[in-house]
Protein backbone atom coordinates (compact mmCIF):
# COMPACT_ATOMS: atom_id res chain seq x y z
CA UNK A 1 0.00 0.00 0.00
CA UNK A 2 0.96 3.18 -0.60
CA UNK A 3 1.45 5.95 2.18
CA UNK A 4 2.78 9.22 2.63
CA UNK A 5 4.99 9.04 5.60
CA UNK A 6 7.49 6.88 3.12
CA UNK A 7 8.35 10.36 2.00
CA UNK A 8 8.59 11.82 5.32
CA UNK A 9 11.03 8.75 6.43
CA UNK A 10 13.06 9.06 3.32
CA UNK A 11 13.19 12.51 3.77
CA UNK A 12 14.70 11.80 7.17
CA UNK A 13 17.30 9.10 5.64
CA UNK A 14 18.55 12.08 2.74
CA UNK A 15 19.20 14.94 5.34
CA UNK A 16 19.57 13.21 8.62
CA UNK A 17 22.69 11.08 7.00
CA UNK A 18 23.11 9.35 10.24
CA UNK A 19 22.70 12.18 12.92
CA UNK A 20 19.86 11.09 14.51
CA UNK A 21 17.35 7.73 14.77
CA UNK A 22 13.54 8.16 13.63
CA UNK A 23 10.75 7.25 15.79
CA UNK A 24 7.59 6.29 14.00
CA UNK A 25 4.72 6.05 16.73
CA UNK A 26 1.10 4.66 15.81
CA UNK A 27 -1.94 3.07 16.77
CA UNK A 28 -1.55 -0.98 16.66
CA UNK A 29 -1.97 -1.97 13.58
CA UNK A 30 -1.92 1.25 11.61
CA UNK A 31 1.57 -0.44 9.40
CA UNK A 32 4.31 0.83 11.03
CA UNK A 33 6.47 -2.48 10.76
CA UNK A 34 5.26 -2.72 7.21
CA UNK A 35 6.21 0.19 6.08
CA UNK A 36 8.92 0.77 8.07
CA UNK A 37 10.63 -3.19 6.64
CA UNK A 38 9.12 -1.84 3.01
CA UNK A 39 11.36 1.07 3.52
CA UNK A 40 14.83 -1.11 4.32
CA UNK A 41 14.35 -3.79 1.97
CA UNK A 42 14.22 -0.40 -0.88
CA UNK A 43 17.08 1.71 0.27
CA UNK A 44 19.47 0.04 2.33
CA UNK A 45 21.46 -2.89 1.15
CA UNK A 46 20.87 -5.25 4.55
CA UNK A 47 18.53 -4.50 7.59
CA UNK A 48 18.09 -6.39 10.41
CA UNK A 49 14.84 -6.12 12.12
CA UNK A 50 14.63 -6.78 16.47
CA UNK A 51 10.74 -7.35 16.85
CA UNK A 52 10.91 -6.66 21.00
CA UNK A 53 7.98 -9.24 20.78
CA UNK A 54 9.51 -11.90 19.89
CA UNK A 55 13.33 -10.91 20.70
CA UNK A 56 15.17 -13.50 23.42
CA UNK A 57 16.42 -12.25 26.92
CA UNK A 58 20.02 -12.89 25.84
CA UNK A 59 19.62 -10.93 22.32
CA UNK A 60 18.33 -8.00 24.76
CA UNK A 61 20.72 -8.15 27.62
CA UNK A 62 22.92 -7.26 24.76
CA UNK A 63 22.14 -3.65 25.57
CA UNK A 64 23.16 -4.07 29.04
CA UNK A 65 26.01 -5.65 28.11
CA UNK A 66 27.90 -4.30 25.26
CA UNK A 67 27.11 -0.42 25.01
CA UNK A 68 30.48 0.34 25.63
CA UNK A 69 31.96 -2.48 23.24
CA UNK A 70 29.43 -1.61 20.20
CA UNK A 71 31.83 -3.96 17.67
CA UNK A 72 30.91 -7.13 19.59
CA UNK A 73 26.99 -5.85 19.91
CA UNK A 74 27.09 -5.44 16.24
CA UNK A 75 29.45 -9.13 16.01
CA UNK A 76 26.46 -10.62 17.74
CA UNK A 77 23.20 -9.08 16.15
CA UNK A 78 24.96 -9.46 12.76
CA UNK A 79 25.40 -13.33 13.56
CA UNK A 80 21.88 -14.45 15.44
CA UNK A 81 19.97 -12.63 12.63
CA UNK A 82 22.49 -13.92 10.29
CA UNK A 83 22.70 -10.77 8.24
CA UNK A 84 25.95 -8.73 6.98
CA UNK A 85 26.30 -5.24 8.16
CA UNK A 86 27.77 -2.72 5.60
CA UNK A 87 28.96 0.51 7.01
CA UNK A 88 26.25 3.67 5.99
CA UNK A 89 24.23 1.09 4.05
CA UNK A 90 22.85 -0.72 6.84
CA UNK A 91 19.39 -0.45 8.58
CA UNK A 92 18.66 -1.77 12.17
CA UNK A 93 14.85 -1.38 13.15
CA UNK A 94 13.63 -1.26 16.71
CA UNK A 95 10.20 -2.68 16.30
CA UNK A 96 7.42 -2.18 19.45
CA UNK A 97 10.54 -0.73 21.18
CA UNK A 98 8.28 0.47 23.78
CA UNK A 99 8.16 -3.34 24.97
CA UNK A 100 12.21 -2.91 25.59
CA UNK A 101 12.82 0.66 26.39
CA UNK A 102 16.62 0.30 26.98
CA UNK A 103 17.21 -0.41 23.62
CA UNK A 104 15.63 3.23 23.13
CA UNK A 105 17.93 4.55 25.74
CA UNK A 106 20.50 3.14 24.01
CA UNK A 107 20.08 5.10 20.44
CA UNK A 108 22.11 7.95 22.25
CA UNK A 109 25.18 5.74 21.56
CA UNK A 110 24.45 3.76 18.66
CA UNK A 111 23.79 7.32 16.81
CA UNK A 112 27.18 8.91 18.39
CA UNK A 113 28.83 5.26 16.80
CA UNK A 114 27.39 6.31 13.09
CA UNK A 115 27.86 3.36 11.25
CA UNK A 116 24.34 2.51 10.79
CA UNK A 117 20.78 4.13 10.84
CA UNK A 118 17.96 3.13 13.04
CA UNK A 119 14.99 3.30 13.23
CA UNK A 120 12.03 2.81 16.17
CA UNK A 121 8.53 2.29 15.74
CA UNK A 122 6.00 2.13 18.76
CA UNK A 123 3.12 2.96 20.44
CA UNK A 124 2.44 3.90 24.00
CA UNK A 125 5.92 5.57 24.13
CA UNK A 126 5.21 8.30 26.31
CA UNK A 127 3.48 5.94 28.88
CA UNK A 128 5.46 6.53 32.35
CA UNK A 129 5.78 3.27 32.28
CA UNK A 130 7.95 3.09 29.26
CA UNK A 131 10.05 6.04 30.08
CA UNK A 132 10.94 5.13 33.70
CA UNK A 133 14.27 5.50 34.80
CA UNK A 134 15.79 5.29 30.57
CA UNK A 135 17.44 8.60 29.16
CA UNK A 136 15.09 9.86 26.62
CA UNK A 137 17.37 10.71 23.40
CA UNK A 138 17.98 14.23 22.11
CA UNK A 139 18.87 12.44 18.84
CA UNK A 140 15.51 10.90 17.75
CA UNK A 141 12.84 12.72 15.59
CA UNK A 142 9.40 11.56 16.06
CA UNK A 143 6.96 10.93 13.12
CA UNK A 144 3.26 9.92 13.94
CA UNK A 145 1.55 7.34 11.69
CA UNK A 146 -2.26 7.76 11.25
CA UNK A 147 -4.89 5.17 9.55
CA UNK A 148 -5.10 6.31 5.42
CA UNK A 149 -6.40 9.58 4.70
CA UNK A 150 -8.38 9.68 2.02
CA UNK A 151 -6.49 9.93 -0.78
CA UNK A 152 -4.42 6.76 0.39
CA UNK A 153 -7.76 5.19 0.63
CA UNK A 154 -8.11 6.07 -3.04
CA UNK A 155 -4.92 4.96 -3.71
CA UNK A 156 -5.36 1.83 -2.37
CA UNK A 157 -9.03 1.30 -4.65
CA UNK A 158 -6.53 2.09 -7.99
CA UNK A 159 -7.85 6.00 -7.82
CA UNK A 160 -4.70 8.35 -8.81
CA UNK A 161 -6.87 10.95 -10.33
CA UNK A 162 -9.55 12.58 -8.79
CA UNK A 163 -8.23 13.76 -5.75
CA UNK A 164 -6.18 15.60 -8.03
CA UNK A 165 -8.92 17.46 -9.73
CA UNK A 166 -10.42 17.90 -5.84
CA UNK A 167 -7.49 19.71 -4.63
CA UNK A 168 -7.45 21.76 -7.95
CA UNK A 169 -11.07 22.89 -7.46
CA UNK A 170 -10.24 23.71 -3.81
CA UNK A 171 -7.70 26.03 -5.19
CA UNK A 172 -9.82 27.44 -7.74
CA UNK A 173 -12.89 27.99 -5.22
CA UNK A 174 -15.35 25.97 -7.45
CA UNK A 175 -16.83 22.90 -7.00
CA UNK A 176 -16.96 19.60 -8.68
CA UNK A 177 -19.80 19.73 -10.54
CA UNK A 178 -22.84 17.28 -9.66
CA UNK A 179 -21.85 14.11 -11.18
CA UNK A 180 -18.18 14.24 -10.41
CA UNK A 181 -19.47 15.37 -6.70
CA UNK A 182 -21.73 12.17 -6.35
CA UNK A 183 -18.39 10.07 -7.80
CA UNK A 184 -16.10 11.92 -4.82
CA UNK A 185 -18.69 11.06 -1.91
CA UNK A 186 -19.54 7.44 -3.15
CA UNK A 187 -15.71 6.76 -2.80
CA UNK A 188 -15.91 9.05 0.42
CA UNK A 189 -18.26 7.24 1.53
CA UNK A 190 -16.94 3.80 0.97
CA UNK A 191 -13.89 5.57 3.61
CA UNK A 192 -16.07 6.38 6.31
CA UNK A 193 -17.18 2.41 6.01
CA UNK A 194 -13.92 0.65 6.26
CA UNK A 195 -11.83 3.54 7.57
CA UNK A 196 -8.23 3.32 7.14
CA UNK A 197 -6.58 0.42 8.96
CA UNK A 198 -4.32 -0.80 6.53
CA UNK A 199 -5.90 -4.76 7.09
CA UNK A 200 -9.08 -3.52 6.65
CA UNK A 201 -8.87 -1.57 3.51
CA UNK A 202 -6.77 -4.57 2.22
CA UNK A 203 -9.68 -6.81 2.74
CA UNK A 204 -11.67 -4.21 1.45
CA UNK A 205 -10.34 -4.45 -1.93
CA UNK A 206 -10.26 -8.17 -2.50
CA UNK A 207 -13.54 -9.13 -1.31
CA UNK A 208 -15.94 -5.72 -1.32
CA UNK A 209 -17.52 -7.87 1.59
CA UNK A 210 -18.97 -5.65 4.71
CA UNK A 211 -19.08 -8.65 6.77
CA UNK A 212 -15.51 -9.91 6.34
CA UNK A 213 -14.11 -6.36 7.08
CA UNK A 214 -16.11 -5.78 10.10
CA UNK A 215 -14.82 -8.59 11.20
CA UNK A 216 -11.30 -7.52 11.15
CA UNK A 217 -11.99 -4.18 12.55
CA UNK A 218 -13.45 -6.24 15.65
CA UNK A 219 -10.46 -8.09 15.89
CA UNK A 220 -8.38 -4.84 16.27
CA UNK A 221 -10.57 -3.53 18.82
CA UNK A 222 -10.48 -6.67 20.79
CA UNK A 223 -6.54 -6.60 20.72
CA UNK A 224 -7.00 -3.02 21.92
CA UNK A 225 -9.05 -4.31 24.68
CA UNK A 226 -5.82 -7.02 25.06
CA UNK A 227 -3.28 -4.22 24.94
CA UNK A 228 -5.40 -2.06 27.47
CA UNK A 229 -5.84 -5.00 30.35
CA UNK A 230 -2.19 -5.72 29.72
CA UNK A 231 -0.41 -2.94 29.57
CA UNK A 232 -3.00 -0.06 31.33
CA UNK A 233 -1.59 -1.78 34.47
CA UNK A 234 -3.21 0.18 37.55
CA UNK A 235 -6.07 1.91 35.97
CA UNK A 236 -6.71 -0.44 32.85
CA UNK A 237 -10.55 -0.68 34.14
CA UNK A 238 -10.60 3.29 33.60
CA UNK A 239 -9.08 3.14 30.82
CA UNK A 240 -11.62 -0.07 29.12
CA UNK A 241 -14.53 2.37 30.26
CA UNK A 242 -13.37 5.96 28.75
CA UNK A 243 -13.19 3.48 25.66
CA UNK A 244 -16.34 1.65 25.58
CA UNK A 245 -18.20 5.31 26.33
CA UNK A 246 -16.81 6.51 23.44
CA UNK A 247 -19.75 6.42 21.31
CA UNK A 248 -22.54 7.19 23.79
CA UNK A 249 -20.56 10.20 24.46
CA UNK A 250 -20.20 11.10 20.84
CA UNK A 251 -24.32 10.33 20.29
CA UNK A 252 -25.11 13.35 22.86
CA UNK A 253 -25.91 16.93 20.81
CA UNK A 254 -23.11 18.42 21.88
CA UNK A 255 -20.51 15.42 22.39
CA UNK A 256 -18.57 16.74 25.41
CA UNK A 257 -17.33 13.92 26.98
CA UNK A 258 -18.63 13.79 30.57
CA UNK A 259 -16.52 11.90 33.03
CA UNK A 260 -20.25 11.72 35.48
CA UNK A 261 -21.09 9.62 32.77
CA UNK A 262 -19.10 6.80 33.51
CA UNK A 263 -19.44 7.30 37.57
CA UNK A 264 -21.17 9.82 38.73
CA UNK A 265 -18.93 10.40 41.96
CA UNK A 266 -16.24 10.64 39.54
CA UNK A 267 -13.88 13.95 38.79
CA UNK A 268 -11.90 14.67 35.88
CA UNK A 269 -8.12 14.59 38.04
CA UNK A 270 -9.61 10.56 38.66
CA UNK A 271 -9.34 9.19 35.09
CA UNK A 272 -6.45 11.82 33.59
CA UNK A 273 -4.08 9.33 33.37
CA UNK A 274 -6.72 6.77 31.90
CA UNK A 275 -7.66 9.43 29.03
CA UNK A 276 -3.76 10.18 28.40
CA UNK A 277 -3.20 6.49 27.98
CA UNK A 278 -5.87 6.35 25.30
CA UNK A 279 -4.24 9.36 23.54
CA UNK A 280 -0.97 8.37 23.76
CA UNK A 281 -2.06 4.92 22.47
CA UNK A 282 -3.33 6.67 19.52
CA UNK A 283 -6.49 4.98 19.88
CA UNK A 284 -8.89 8.40 20.40
CA UNK A 285 -8.14 11.81 19.63
CA UNK A 286 -8.77 14.44 22.28
CA UNK A 287 -10.42 17.78 21.11
CA UNK A 288 -10.28 20.45 23.79
CA UNK A 289 -12.63 23.26 24.60
CA UNK A 290 -10.98 26.95 23.57
CA UNK A 291 -12.13 29.62 25.38
CA UNK A 292 -11.33 32.01 23.18
CA UNK A 293 -10.39 32.60 19.02
CA UNK A 294 -7.16 33.81 19.28
CA UNK A 295 -4.14 32.50 18.06
CA UNK A 296 -2.38 30.07 20.62
CA UNK A 297 -5.51 28.14 20.77
CA UNK A 298 -3.62 26.04 23.87
CA UNK A 299 -3.07 28.80 25.89
CA UNK A 300 -7.38 29.24 26.20
CA UNK A 301 -7.78 25.74 26.49
CA UNK A 302 -9.92 23.77 29.19
CA UNK A 303 -7.98 20.41 29.27
CA UNK A 304 -11.10 19.33 31.88
CA UNK A 305 -13.80 20.26 29.09
CA UNK A 306 -13.47 18.04 26.42
CA UNK A 307 -14.48 15.43 23.44
CA UNK A 308 -13.28 12.21 22.59
CA UNK A 309 -12.86 11.00 18.88
CA UNK A 310 -11.76 7.83 17.53
CA UNK A 311 -8.94 7.77 16.09
CA UNK A 312 -10.53 5.54 13.03
CA UNK A 313 -13.81 5.97 12.09
CA UNK A 314 -14.76 2.63 10.84
CA UNK A 315 -13.05 1.38 13.93
CA UNK A 316 -16.33 3.79 15.75
CA UNK A 317 -18.62 1.98 13.52
CA UNK A 318 -18.04 -1.29 14.85
CA UNK A 319 -17.42 -0.26 18.33
CA UNK A 320 -20.85 1.62 18.33
CA UNK A 321 -23.38 -0.91 16.37
CA UNK A 322 -22.12 -3.92 18.61
CA UNK A 323 -25.86 -5.64 19.59
CA UNK A 324 -25.55 -8.80 17.11
CA UNK A 325 -21.89 -9.24 17.21
CA UNK A 326 -21.45 -7.84 13.66
CA UNK A 327 -22.14 -4.95 12.03
CA UNK A 328 -25.42 -5.64 10.03
CA UNK A 329 -25.14 -5.28 5.72
CA UNK A 330 -28.11 -2.79 6.16
CA UNK A 331 -26.34 -0.69 8.45
CA UNK A 332 -23.31 -0.29 5.59
CA UNK A 333 -25.84 0.15 2.92
CA UNK A 334 -27.37 2.95 4.78
CA UNK A 335 -24.13 4.48 5.50
CA UNK A 336 -23.79 3.97 2.20
CA UNK A 337 -26.62 4.91 0.12
CA UNK A 338 -26.65 8.67 2.70
CA UNK A 339 -30.01 6.74 4.26
CA UNK A 340 -28.69 6.20 8.11
CA UNK A 341 -30.49 8.83 10.26
CA UNK A 342 -29.53 7.83 13.32
CA UNK A 343 -25.60 8.24 14.60
CA UNK A 344 -24.79 10.17 11.48
CA UNK A 345 -23.66 13.51 12.90
CA UNK A 346 -22.03 11.21 15.28
CA UNK A 347 -20.14 9.43 12.45
CA UNK A 348 -19.56 12.30 9.83
CA UNK A 349 -17.98 14.40 13.58
CA UNK A 350 -15.79 11.99 14.34
CA UNK A 351 -14.35 11.51 10.52
CA UNK A 352 -13.84 14.95 10.10
CA UNK A 353 -11.63 15.18 13.24
CA UNK A 354 -9.67 11.61 11.58
CA UNK A 355 -8.91 14.13 9.21
CA UNK A 356 -7.79 17.41 10.64
CA UNK A 357 -5.56 15.51 12.55
CA UNK A 358 -4.08 13.59 9.74
CA UNK A 359 -3.49 16.92 8.33
CA UNK A 360 -1.37 18.66 11.36
CA UNK A 361 -3.99 20.09 13.37
CA UNK A 362 -4.52 19.60 17.09
CA UNK A 363 -8.39 19.65 17.40
CA UNK A 364 -10.17 22.19 19.69
CA UNK A 365 -14.07 23.42 19.94
CA UNK A 366 -15.59 26.30 21.59
CA UNK A 367 -18.46 26.15 23.78
CA UNK A 368 -20.15 28.81 25.40
CA UNK A 369 -23.49 27.69 27.82
CA UNK A 370 -23.91 31.04 29.17
CA UNK A 371 -27.14 32.25 30.51
CA UNK A 372 -27.51 35.22 27.43
CA UNK A 373 -29.14 33.92 24.29
CA UNK A 374 -26.37 36.24 22.30
CA UNK A 375 -23.37 34.32 23.75
CA UNK A 376 -24.48 30.75 24.07
CA UNK A 377 -23.19 28.93 21.22
CA UNK A 378 -20.75 25.99 20.09
CA UNK A 379 -18.39 25.24 17.55
CA UNK A 380 -17.30 22.14 16.31
CA UNK A 381 -13.48 23.10 15.46
CA UNK A 382 -11.42 25.69 15.38
CA UNK A 383 -7.94 25.64 13.84
CA UNK A 384 -5.47 28.48 13.04
CA UNK A 385 -4.61 29.56 9.60
CA UNK A 386 -1.10 28.93 8.35
CA UNK A 387 0.18 32.47 7.94
CA UNK A 388 -0.30 34.06 10.89
CA UNK A 389 -0.70 38.00 10.75
CA UNK A 390 -1.88 40.40 13.29
CA UNK A 391 -5.83 39.79 13.59
CA UNK A 392 -8.02 37.20 11.44
CA UNK A 393 -6.15 33.97 12.45
CA UNK A 394 -8.91 31.59 13.22
CA UNK A 395 -10.91 29.76 11.25
CA UNK A 396 -14.19 28.35 12.89
CA UNK A 397 -15.35 25.14 11.69
CA UNK A 398 -19.13 23.81 11.70
CA UNK A 399 -20.32 20.12 10.63
CA UNK A 400 -23.05 18.82 9.28
CA UNK A 401 -23.99 15.82 8.12
CA UNK A 402 -28.09 16.43 7.27
CA UNK A 403 -29.21 18.08 4.14
CA UNK A 404 -31.37 21.07 6.09
CA UNK A 405 -29.48 22.52 8.90
CA UNK A 406 -29.33 26.09 10.27
CA UNK A 407 -26.02 28.00 11.62
CA UNK A 408 -27.28 29.84 14.63
CA UNK A 409 -23.96 29.38 16.70
CA UNK A 410 -22.13 30.26 13.77
CA UNK A 411 -23.24 33.64 12.73
CA UNK A 412 -23.62 34.70 16.35
CA UNK A 413 -19.50 33.34 16.66
CA UNK A 414 -18.53 35.42 13.56
CA UNK A 415 -20.24 38.42 14.95
CA UNK A 416 -18.98 38.45 18.30
CA UNK A 417 -15.19 37.69 17.28
CA UNK A 418 -14.92 39.38 13.58
CA UNK A 419 -11.48 40.89 14.31
CA UNK A 420 -10.31 36.84 15.29
CA UNK A 421 -11.74 35.16 12.77
CA UNK A 422 -10.12 34.06 9.13
CA UNK A 423 -12.61 32.39 6.60
CA UNK A 424 -15.35 30.08 8.34
CA UNK A 425 -16.51 27.01 7.02
CA UNK A 426 -19.60 24.89 7.32
CA UNK A 427 -17.84 21.14 6.28
CA UNK A 428 -21.18 19.19 4.42
CA UNK A 429 -22.10 16.72 2.19
CA UNK A 430 -22.85 18.91 -0.46
CA UNK A 431 -20.14 20.75 -3.45
CA UNK A 432 -18.16 23.57 -2.52
CA UNK A 433 -19.62 26.79 -2.97
CA UNK A 434 -19.90 30.58 -0.77
CA UNK A 435 -22.85 32.18 0.82
CA UNK A 436 -22.50 35.37 3.00
CA UNK A 437 -18.77 34.93 3.53
CA UNK A 438 -18.71 31.23 4.56
CA UNK A 439 -17.40 28.79 2.58
CA UNK A 440 -19.16 25.67 2.26
CA UNK A 441 -17.05 22.77 2.02
CA UNK A 442 -17.53 18.91 0.34
CA UNK A 443 -16.29 16.61 3.26
CA UNK A 444 -13.65 15.21 1.04
CA UNK A 445 -11.66 18.80 1.12
CA UNK A 446 -11.47 18.57 4.38
CA UNK A 447 -8.03 17.08 4.13
CA UNK A 448 -6.56 20.67 2.08
CA UNK A 449 -7.67 23.22 4.94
Amino acid sequence: MQRKIYNKILDWKEKSKGSTALLIDGARRVGKSYIVEEFAKNNYKSYILLDFNKVPDDIKNLFNIYLDDLDSLFLYLSNYYNVTLYERNSLIIFDEVQLYPKARSAIKYLVADGRFDYIETGSLVSIKENVQEILIPSEEQHLQMYPLDFEEFMWALDNHNLMNLIKKCFEEKKSLGETLHRKAMNYFRQYIIVGGMPQVVEEYVKTNNFADIDQIKRNIINLYRDDIRKHARNYSMKVESIFDSIPSQLQKHEKKFKITALNKDAKFRDYEDAMFWLTDAMIINQCFNATEPSIGLKLNSDNTFLKCYMADTGLLISHSFDENGLVSEEIYKKILFDKLEFNGGMIIENIVSQMLVASGHKLYFYSNNSKSKEDRMKIDFLIAKNSITSKHNICPIEVKSGKNYTLTSLNKFRKKYKDKLSDAYVIHTGDYRQIDGIIYLPLYMTPLL
